[in-house]
């Protein structure tokens, strides 16, 4: 079976997979939709099971989607590593790294990034420290810390540091399934504001959701609040309410494995950017710009 399989489709199922969208895939891939659809679909038989559930707004993965995923993120990315630099690089340095995170950071976005940086360096050790998004920033100005990966969206005065977005994340509304608003092309926050929110409070979240909010001149119907993405996934799921988060976070099912769904918003609503940041004056040592220089061609920069 493996023998038929080729890295364009797995390309593909991967574009879907972070896209949600086959028409998206299709255009971040440059080739047309059905070319994404059948190399899903032959993916699906060689497999034996089904990769995505199919709705109204685009495609989710299953659980066996989700496991097959990432093997093939591992796929990709390992091939991405090593036509991005020399092998003779890999083993050439030696020291520390002192790194501070947030939490969404430590928890959605660096795990994976760190294991390929470990791959590569196996000789860099990384301090790694759990920080608010404020205390890194003071960190990294202090010099107490090298580099800090935050949300970069929610800095103030960004150009005071060295900085790097490396991803941006789009925000989407997330439904249980049969959710009214799911049944629409693309619901507005007007539209979300009539039924109860669910609001995140994790890194900052209460202040960035209520910023785009009330750029609309809107406001949410806030019925529960948490600083627990568990907690929020199974409310949502269990339909107490609807919220709008970023696809950084997203999962299609709670810890009790109930679905939730996405969909996008007709409003211009800004993505989530993650990021690095370091000190503007400082010089960095090299295992730190190893550190940088790696962040950033991993994530496509």
């Amino acid at each position: 079976m493996s023998k038929d399989v080729s890295l364009r489709q797995l390309r593909y199922f991967a574009a879907a997979a972070r896209t949600g969208r086959l028409s998206m895939a299709a255009a971040d891939e440059h080739v047309s939709q059905s070319a994404v659809t059948n190399a899903i679909l032959s993916l699906e038989a060689q497999l034996g099971v089904r990769l995505f559930d199919r709705h109204a707004h685009g495609v989710t993965l299953t659980p066996e989607g989700h496991n097959f995923h990432q093997r093939v993120r591992e796929v990709l990315d390992t091939l991405n590593d090593a036509l991005r630099e020399p092998g003779f690089q890999r083993y050439a340095l030696r020291g520390s790294v002192r790194l501070a995170a947030s939490y969404t950071m430590l928890g959605y976005f660096l795990p994976e990034l760190l294991a390929r940086f470990r791959r590569r360096y196996p000789d860099i050790v990384l301090d790694l420290i759990d920080m608010d998004r404020p205390d890194i920033e003071a960190a990294v100005a202090s010099g107490d810390v090298e580099l800090g990966v935050a949300l970069i969206s929610n800095m103030e005065k960004r150009a005071r540091f060295g900085h790097h977005v490396l991803v941006k994340s789009r925000r989407q509304l997330w439904a249980a399934s049969g959710h009214p608003l799911l049944s629409l092309p693309a619901p507005t926050l007007a539209d979300i504001g009539a039924y109860p929110y669910i609001l995140l409070e994790m890194d900052e979240g209460e202040r960035s959701t209520l910023g785009y909010w009330q750029a609309h001149g809107l406001k949410p119907d806030i019925a529960f609040r948490t600083r627990s993405m568990e907690a929020l996934r199974g409310l949502v799921a269990h339909g107490f309410g609807i919220t709008v988060l970023s696809d950084m976070v997203y999962r299609p099912w709670s810890l009790e494995g109930k679905k939730i769904e996405a969909a996008p918003l007709a409003d211009a609503v800004p993505p989530m950017e993650a990021g690095l940041i370091w000190h503007a004056r400082a010089a960095l040592a090299k295992p730190a710009n190893a550190f940088r220089q790696f962040m950033i061609h991993a994530c496509g920069g």
